[in-house]
């Protein structure tokens, strides 16, 4: 199915039930994504499905969807598997369950992964849930423990199979899918088809419908792409800034929902700018109205949803902004090519929140642009150009040629009252600004730098699966040469030995994948890794808690456990076959990622 014909179709004709056409249009949804307008049909008629699409296309909605409109809602055991390669996707991927199923009394997802204590997800597995996402390693280990049950799953997804497979967790992904009844439905999404998901493919699905979409994402040379990492700073008040200092003509602001683009719309006119919302609730000839206005300058700026800006084709636009992250990439594409048209120069600027770094990595990867990040207008720029602006306006008034009666009005109070005219012209000044302040007030501490990407916003929150037990700062220390003797690990870092090394065929993206996921560990975290024959060293933050431990020796790379432990003398003795290169020491404190939010 081509992304032109996808376009012509809405969810309303892809025979959803009415409580999820209703979430769907709760946030603003109108028509599917290609792989959505694909894919739902054949996952709803109850067919296998291998689908290729890149990550940011839509498709948590198209397994999502097609799994929650054929669910059994007294059920208790788990109808619907999902397995994903990282906890953050995990997240995500349950997340969207949540938000698509607003409607479905009673619904239940769980996410499980490493790094999360057991006892939350026992008890919510005893209670009963609908749909479990998770990462291979936890879901198989809640398969060992016998407190998964899947004899009446109906669904399992795989979701980014070829990054399992790139973090080592294929073996795992075949372990479930074998525990899984005979009659489940599969469904395998997959950016690209390396041979051994092909042959994962060929073995466990039934006669699937293969669907490969190919993003129509590329983005025109003559807009210059920018993020601003939204941390520390109002969303709101960044948008502010950056409307009173970027020199604009016309400009698109983009909102995720119907409902975000009035609110949003609505404030930036209660700030003095010229702002409008349009979307699906708008009548046709109101939008036309306002598309207008835009092209006429009566109106500066258009708050849109996707769905009401497309086609939407105004030489005067100057500027996109992505206020909320769009959910796919081919959305992103065509947002911003609302600018840079016919040839004229563009500028698109993306609001990035510190949990959604993995879309906008996405958005480069399927774009094949960098994304520069932009610094946000400071106090003194606003401050200026809200000055310059005030001057432009008694310029103007000053030109109209109406002041001879104001004139002799003032002449008369400065003669009457002895005030001088620059006195009153202050007070006259006042008195137009209002109640909103000319200037803006410096901050009264430098605010913190937004974080670079691959960086905590937050170097000192809590970690949830380890209390305070946290490493200590590591200095710089320059690393001694490989012919030194013995191998002794970073100042902070202990050595473990783990029991997989080559003749288990295990790559260091395997070691770090599988630690760094199961751990609740930033990969920055993970120090020399040094793999051999039988078995390989690594190096990890000092204080790591009993628990962890006790779980790590468990989780499994190439087929092998891990049997993690604490390195002796003879196993770091020799020279090492292999390294994984250490980037230094990071600059703080690791730090845990957040809890999903309770369901």
């Amino acid at each position: 199915m081509s992304a032109e014909t996808a376009n012509d179709i809405r969810f309303t004709d892809l025979a959803l039930s009415e409580p999820l056409l209703r979430a769907l249009a709760d946030v603003g949804y109108e028509s599917p994504s290609p792989i959505q307008a694909a894919t739902i049909p054949p996952l709803l008629a109850g067919r296998d499905v291998l689908g290729q699409a890149q990550t940011g296309t839509g498709k948590t909605a198209a397994f999502a969807l097609p799994i929650l409109n054929q669910l059994e809602p007294a059920a208790r055991k788990p109808q619907a598997l999902v397995l994903a390669p990282t906890r953050e996707l995990a997240i995500q991927v349950a997340e969207a369950f949540h938000k698509y199923a607003r409607h479905l009394p009673g619904f239940h997802v769980l996410p499980v992964y490493g790094g999360q204590g057991y006892g939350p997800q026992l008890s919510a597995l005893k209670r009963g849930v609908h749909v479990v996402v998770g990462t291979p390693g936890r879901v198989i280990d809640h398969l060992e423990r016998g407190s998964l049950d899947l004899s009446e799953l109906r669904c399992l997804v795989l979701d980014e199979a070829d990054e399992m497979l790139r973090m080592g967790f294929i073996d795992d992904v075949e372990a479930v899918l074998k525990k899984t009844p005979e009659t489940r439905q599969v469904a395998l999404f997959s950016a690209t088809m390396p041979q051994q998901i092909r042959r994962i493919a060929q073995t466990y699905l039934k006669d699937p419908v293969e669907i490969a979409i190919k993003s129509s994402t590329t983005t025109a040379k003559n807009i210059r792409q920018r993020y601003w990492m939204v941390s520390g700073v109002n969303k709101l008040d960044a948008l502010t800034r950056i409307l009173e200092a970027e020199p604009f003509d016309g400009m698109l602001v983009f909102a995720r929902t119907k409902l975000g683009t009035q609110e949003l719309a609505d404030k930036l006119a209660a700030r003095g700018l010229s702002a409008a919302a349009i979307h699906g609730d708008v009548e046709q000839k109101q939008r036309e109205k306002l598309v207008q206005s835009l092209k006429d300058g009566r109106v500066d700026i258009l708050v849109a949803t996707d769905v009401a800006a497309r086609g939407l084709d105004v030489e005067r636009v100057s500027h996109v902004l992505n206020y909320d992250i769009p959910y796919d990439t081919e959305s992103y594409v065509h947002r911003i090519g609302r600018t840079g048209r016919a040839g004229r120069s563009g500028e698109a600027i993306l609001f990035v929140a510190p949990r959604e770094r993995g879309m906008l990595g996405a958005i480069e990867r399927a774009t094949r642009q960098k994304i520069e990040p932009m610094e946000l207008p400071s106090v003194e720029t606003v401050n200026e150009r809200r000055v310059a602006k005030f001057l432009e306006r008694i310029g103007s008034g000053l030109e109209s040629g109406q002041i001879g009666l104001f004139r002799d009005l003032i002449e008369r109070y400065e003669r009457e009252h002895n005030v001088p005219a620059v006195e009153i012209a202050a007070a006259l000044a006042g008195l137009l600004q209002g109640d909103t302040p000319l200037l803006l007030e410096p901050p009264r501490e430098r605010p913190r730098p937004a974080p670079e990407r691959g960086e905590r916003a937050e170097r000192g929150e809590r970690h949830p699966a380890r209390g305070d037990a946290r490493p200590a700062e590591r200095p710089q220390k320059p690393r001694a040469p490989r012919d030194q003797g013995p191998r002794a690990p970073e100042t902070g870092m202990e050595t473990f030995r783990i029991e997989v090394g080559h003749r288990h065929g295990v790559q260091p993206g395997n070691i770090v994948g599988a630690i760094a996921n199961e751990a609740d560990l930033e990969s920055r975290y993970i120090g020399r890794i040094d793999i051999r024959d039988d078995h390989s060293l690594v190096d990890l933050p000092e204080g790591m808690p009993r628990e962890l431990m006790e779980h790590l020796k468990r989780v499994r790379v190439a087929g092998q456990q891990l049997s993690l432990r604490r390195a002796e003398a003879g196993d770091t003795d020799g020279p090492p076959r292999g390294k994984r290169p250490f980037a230094g020491p990071p600059r703080g404190k690791p730090a845990g990622r957040p809890k999903p939010g309770k369901r």
